[in-house]
């Protein structure tokens, strides 16, 4: 029994070291409200060009410093980058209405209830250099 244990524990160790070492800042952890995946990219170019990536087509190319907070179970997702214009088809529009059950170190708590522009589905504010986005969970939990 110890020896199967033992082997499930070095089978998540590494899968751990394998999550962590392509190359991207990834990572892969489990949270009381679903799988959470971290991944992040020096430009958004480079985001775009990850084909797992969820970097949305809205952030600008000359974006640098791109961190993204992805509900793998769902489609939340909390996104902080810096610089760049925000392209014509982000529109001023309303703050989310729906709070963020997601966080990250960089994301203020209740930030998502401070955006003041709509790109697509997500909730944008710039805020000095920095751009903070938010996207709402959309998938409805059936379970009762």
């Amino acid at each position: 029994m110890n020896t199967k244990i033992t082997a499930a524990a070095l089978a998540a160790a590494t899968a751990t070291v394998a999550l962590t070492g392509c190359g991207l800042k990834e990572g892969l952890t489990e949270k009381a409200n679903g799988h959470v995946k971290t991944v992040g990219y020096a430009t958004g170019v480079e985001g775009k060009r990850d084909k797992d990536a969820r970097v949305p087509e809205w952030v600008p190319d000359r974006a640098t410093s791109i961190t993204e907070v992805i509900r793998t179970t769902g489609s939340e997702r909390l996104l902080r980058f810096v610089g760049g214009e925000l392209p014509a088809t982000c529109v001023p529009g309303a703050a989310a209405t729906q709070a963020a059950t997601l966080a990250a170190q960089w994301w203020p708590q209740g930030q998502e209830s401070r955006t003041d522009k709509v790109c697509g589905d997500w909730h944008v504010l710039v805020q000095g250099g920095d751009v903070y986005a938010f996207k709402p969970e959309t998938l409805v939990n059936t379970r009762s």
